[in-house]
């Protein structure tokens, strides 16, 4: 069965399908970051709470890569809302952030905590894009139903 194509899912070459607007896509690589994201999580506190050890360094590196890597193999969001398209960015762009902090812990300039403001700025950023996800969606479904009942 053919669905007829609207003028903007005619540029994407891509059906209009109401089913994949209001979908979050599950992978296992959705896994691997989210595993990534509570390795930084404890290598962040560890610091926090006075453990004398290098550890900490391995842990939130690794968190940090294995959360780039988790993002970048996760599949990207098929829909037609381009906020949703934008905040799965940020959350790329938050991962990519927490590498950058991993360089300045193992970095000895001017600075040793640098590497917890770029923790805090990719924090933020990837609970701004984790909660404003499933509103944009939930938002956007109300208002189509609601074009729908008129």
């Amino acid at each position: 069965m053919d669905r007829p194509m609207s003028s903007s899912s005619k540029r994407n070459n891509r059906p209009t399908n109401a089913t994949t607007d209001h979908e979050l896509p599950s992978s296992p690589w959705m896994w691997v970051m989210n595993a990534g994201l509570l390795l930084i999580v404890a290598g962040t506190a560890l610091p926090l709470f006075n453990v004398d050890s290098s550890a900490f360094r391995y842990i939130y590196t690794a968190g940090a890569l294995i959360a780039l890597i988790g993002r970048i193999f996760s599949p990207r969001y098929k829909g037609s809302i381009f906020r949703v398209r934008r905040l799965h960015h940020i959350s790329f762009w938050s991962c990519v952030i927490f590498c950058v902090g991993a360089f300045f812990m193992w970095y000895g300039g001017r600075g040793t905590t640098d590497w917890l403001a770029f923790t805090l700025a990719g924090g933020i950023l990837q609970i701004y894009a984790s909660v404003m996800i499933p509103r944009t969606i939930e938002k956007e479904a109300a208002r189509k139903d609601s074009g729908k009942k008129k």
